[in-house]
């Protein structure tokens, strides 16, 4: 049969149902369907949310570095007291300083103790990191023997060398069984510095040995072979091979230990006691800064001016030290 109709004598042809004119689909309301799973929406952050990690350490670092560092740079310039706010001076603690004896009698012990501590601290932890580093039964014991005097508090490292040294001490003992008087080590005024020196290197042996392990630790083995097999003995396969691999580590070690060295206080103060030795000959910066800052009439703003200096002179150090370096790596 023939899907069609006459309509006024037309013929039609039969459509299904009558469809509405398509309509945009109204928004659906009510909360978006999820994702395809393992997909996240990114959430953006404000501009100072990562200011806002760094917000704590900021505060750290300016309460208790910056704020003191310029607080004590302006007390320099005034006659402050510890318990007097000072006047503006300008530069005249500046001045006193450089007419002031025992200024220039703690510069020098604080620059021959550089001239002491330094070189044995570059160079025997590293001959005693060569020798721990070897695997044999026992080194273990030798290792943590050598690292001992390092976690062992300063005062009492200091106390029991005072004890030693003494005049009665242990090591006067020895001396006069042996036929030698007693020697004053810590009444003469070389021979206490000498022996506050040989205390600072007793104490940083085993500090510096742990650097120089983990540098010696990334020498290549085939380096000391090759030069092994051209015939290199174990003396100059130090200076061809080891020296040059850890000579940024020493360079380190150098700074360091000029640093420390130029800001010793305990080992000194606990051996010559709180005047600096006989005479005060023994007086270092560090130590003048405190006879000279505290108590009720201590003298703040003179006490500022020599920490002043100290900065200056340690950076500078510093920066010899790293120059040396740059001008040796370069040739």
């Amino acid at each position: 049969m023939s899907d069609t109709s006459t309509r006024n004598g037309a013929p039609v042809a039969k459509t299904g149902p009558a469809t509405a004119p398509s309509q945009p689909a109204a928004p659906v309301k009510g909360p978006r369907p999820a994702g395809p799973p393992g997909r996240r929406r990114i959430r953006t952050h404000l501009p100072s949310t990562p200011w806002l990690f760094l917000l704590p350490g900021f505060s750290i670092i300016g309460g208790f570095v910056l704020f003191p560092f310029f607080s004590t740079v302006s007390s320099s310039f005034t006659d402050q007291r510890t318990l007097i706010a000072g006047k503006w001076v300008g530069g005249a603690n500046y001045q006193e300083l450089w007419h002031d004896d025992m200024f220039w009698i703690a510069l020098r012990n604080s620059l021959l103790y550089i001239v002491g501590v330094v070189p044995p601290l570059v160079i025997l932890p590293l001959l005693l990191a060569m020798l721990v580093q070897r695997y044999v039964p026992g080194i273990s014991f030798f290792r943590s023997a050598f690292y001992t005097p390092v976690v062992a508090s300063v005062v009492v490292v200091g106390l029991i060398w005072v004890w030693m040294l003494d005049d009665r001490g242990l090591v006067n003992a020895v001396l006069g069984a042996i036929g030698v008087g007693p020697v004053a080590f810590l009444s003469d005024q070389w021979l206490l510095l000498i022996s506050a020196m040989l205390v600072t290197v007793w104490k940083g042996l085993g500090y510096y040995m742990i650097i120089y392990m983990a540098a010696l630790g990334n020498v290549p083995k085939e380096l000391h072979e090759a030069a092994a097999v051209d015939g290199a003995g174990a003396i100059r396969r130090f200076f061809t091979v080891t020296v040059p691999a850890v000579r940024s580590t020493m360079v380190l070690v150098a700074a360091l230990s000029s640093v420390n060295a130029f800001k010793v206080f305990s080992e000194v103060y606990l051996m010559a006691g709180p005047n600096g030795g006989p005479g005060g000959e023994d007086t270092t910066l560090v130590m003048l800064i405190k006879q000279v800052g505290t108590g009720l009439s201590g003298r703040v703003g003179y006490a500022s001016a020599i920490s002043v200096v100290v900065f200056v002179i340690t950076l500078g150090l510093m920066l010899l030290v790293l120059k040396a370096d740059k001008k040796e790596g370069d040739a």
